[in-house]
Formats: structure tokens, sequence, C-alpha cells
């Protein structure tokens, strides 16, 4: 499994408060993004995860923020794979703009089948 992966993400003005701010709830949706993205650049899709049996759901998440972002600021997103063994993947997310941290997440996620039971991971998710 592909260790550490950055994309690239333009805020978008419905992403923004009345401050002109990215709402805070969006960091995890940019989280959930980069832990596509590190996938896709794995060679595996979600997609194909999903039709394999395999869900990935969301058991813990938090996110400490330092630095504002605003409408159509271009942000690096940088995932890291903390961990992966047995059911869960630990990931963490450092949100960059010009190189400048503005915010650091953080979350584990659980494999379970489409029933909803807890399953080890794929091999291709394991570290090598």
């Amino acid at each position: 499994m592909l260790n550490q992966h950055e994309t690239q993400i333009r805020v978008r003005y419905q992403e923004t408060d009345a401050q002109g701010r990215v709402h805070h709830a969006n960091y995890f949706t940019y989280f959930e993004q980069g832990r596509v993205e590190l996938l896709r650049a794995a060679g595996y899709d979600y997609r194909r995860l999903e039709a394999e049996g395999f869900l990935l759901v969301v058991s813990e998440i938090s996110c400490q923020y330092y630095l504002p972002a605003s409408y159509d600021d271009l942000l690096t997103l940088r995932t890291v794979t903390v961990a992966a063994r047995g059911a869960r993947v630990e990931h963490r997310y450092e949100v960059l703009r010009d190189g400048e941290l503005l915010a650091v997440g953080r979350s584990v996620v659980a494999c379970v089948t489409r029933s909803g039971k807890v399953t080890r991971l794929p091999k291709f998710l394991l570290p090598e």
C-alpha cells in the first residue's frame, strides 16, 4: 500500500462560511478525498473495493485548525497512512497553503463487510 499522497484542492465558494473562510466541517470532506486519492494513486479505487465486498467506515476523526483557508485558495492535502493492521487503517492529514500548515487531522477507518461485520483488511491495504 502506498504510504503517502498529496492532492491539490481549490476551495469552492460554497465551502466557505459568512466570514469567507472554509467552514470547519469541510475539512472532513477534504480528508475523505485524500483517502480516496491515496487509494487511487496506489492503483486501486474505492468502487472496486466496494465491489469486492469491503467497506471502510470512519470510526474516529479529528482536526486541529491553525490558520484559515478562504475561497479560491489552492490547498495541498497530504494524506499519510500511519498504520494498517487487523481491520483498521489510521491516517494523518496535513492541509497546507503555499507550504504553510493550516490544519492537521487524524482518522481511523475500520474494514467491514456489506452486512456491517468487522473483517480483516484486504492484503493490498496492508504494509509490505
